[in-house]
């Protein structure tokens, strides 16, 4: 009997891209077999078969975007349990959410707008070519849309809710999903448009564009596709460089005593089959001194009125990928222990090379750590990850002569990068954090005090 395969509950991710299909028409599938690859803003997943069977339809092509209930393919089964997947299926079929049956949303307000953002109905700037995005001509942008106009669209909850940040009329967009879904690509398209528009009377960004240069008139050039994960950690750290005014501020931690421990513990973790690293031990005196420093893991409101402090510790750890980079995040670091954390750690690495993260296991974060210190440098300025307001870097440790009163001593130097977001963080308190997160790591001791 045919069964319906969809797409299972992907951590809420709208949109995810199909980048790789693993099946073909006629193939005989077990169950838990991959089917799909799909890559969202932040991850790439494996979609598995719910049900054994032979292919016998194809719903899906390279390059669609998918969300929860959209279906995949269509195979013949003679488990006799595949009539329960059937109707699953069947009931979350991208027809349930279409726009006869979605709910509402609320009317955009003033307060979701960023201070970067034009009216969302002033006239945009014309999409660059190639950008499916584009102005319905039937609904002139500077008439007021009625809360009925923008219920009719085709767009799920996450994109109404970015749009709404954006200040963008979900009217004015034509979605590039299927059965003209709006996606957060065609905000993103849109709002990188309207930017790029010449008109700043308006009240737009008006931004200055780099000029386009043929590089092949000055000898032979590549050209070779950025990946989606590289396209968009470009454009979350130029909204984060243009949204918050960054401030770094360096410190060295003398992480001798921290080392020598380490070591000592070598064949300890050896016998656990892992590996200690310094990481586990920044991560664990991070939450201790981000416990005394909270204003360091809050977050500013949509209208710059109020500070979010949040009672949990979830960390985020950025890893460089051959794909690019990526933030999972460890949770409830305070909660851990080193060898918990050092085992987490190692997980969450491999995930994110391997392209098995799932969305859920990269949000939540209330502080990111970015270390170099396998790679080299004496410090860098890390862009603050938001709506996060600080983040650290880790540069590579060295043995540097510091002064003990009487005599320079041989000590291992860790050095420590602080940018922060200087509408929430000023000077005293990234310095104090500093200042106590040096403490910590000189003494790992002071950790469970």
């Amino acid at each position: 009997m045919p069964v319906t395969i969809t797409v299972p509950d992907i951590g809420g991710a709208e949109g995810a891209e199909v980048v790789e299909i693993l099946v073909a028409v006629g193939d005989e599938i077990e169950l838990e077999q991959s089917l799909i690859v799909l890559e969202s803003d932040k991850a790439s997943m494996e979609i598995p078969a719910t049900a054994a069977g032979k292919v016998v339809e194809l719903r899906v092509a390279l390059g669609d975007a998918l969300s929860e209930g959209d279906a995949v393919l269509v195979l013949e089964s003679a488990e006799p349990e595949a009539t329960e997947v059937t109707t699953v299926a069947e009931g979350a079929s991208p027809e349930a959410n279409s726009p006869a049956v979605e709910a509402a949303p609320e009317v955009p307000s003033e307060e979701a707008v960023p201070a970067t953002s034009e009216n969302a109905n002033e006239e945009p700037a014309p999409s660059p070519a190639g950008v499916a995005t584009q102005l319905r001509t039937e609904q002139p942008s500077t008439d007021a849309v009625a809360p009925s106009a923008e219920a009719s669209v085709y767009a799920g909850p996450a994109v109404r809710k970015l749009a709404r940040e954006f200040g963008i009329n979900l009217t004015q967009l034509s979605g590039s999903g299927p059965k003209g879904r709006i996606l957060k690509e065609d905000l993103h398209a849109f709002s990188k448009a309207r930017m790029r528009g010449p008109d700043t009377a308006q009240g737009g960004a008006g931004l200055p564009t780099v000029p386009a240069i043929d590089f092949a008139q000055f000898g032979e050039v590549e050209s070779h596709e950025r990946s989606r994960l590289d396209q968009v950690t470009a454009a979350n750290m130029t909204r984060s460089w243009l949204n918050v005014p960054h401030v770094t501020q360096f410190e060295g931690a003398d992480i001798t005593d921290l080392e020598a421990f380490r070591e000592s513990m070598k064949k300890e973790a050896e016998a656990r089959g892992c590996k200690l690293t310094p990481i586990a031990f920044v991560l664990k005196a991070c939450a201790v001194a981000l416990a005394s420093h909270p204003k360091l893991k809050s977050s500013l409101s949509t209208d710059g009125k109020q500070l979010i402090y949040k009672n949990y510790c979830h960390l985020g750890m950025a890893v460089d990928t051959p794909a690019g980079l990526v933030v999972p995040v460890i949770r409830d670091v305070d909660s851990k222990g080193i060898w918990e954390l050092t085992d987490e750690i190692r997980e969450m690495a491999e995930k994110a090379r391997a392209k098995k993260l799932t969305p859920a296991q990269m949000q939540g974060g209330v502080f990111t750590i970015s270390s170099l210190g396998g790679i080299g440098g004496e410090g860098f300025t890390p862009i603050v990850n938001t709506p996060e307001v600080a983040i650290l870097g880790l540069s590579r440790a060295e043995v540097r002569p510091v002064w003990d009163g009487n005599n320079f001593q041989p000590r291992k130097v860790l050095p420590l990068s602080l940018s922060y977001d200087h509408r929430v963080i000023n000077g005293g308190d990234a310095g104090r954090f500093l200042t106590d997160l040096a403490a910590l790591l000189a003494d790992v001791r002071r950790i469970i005090m």
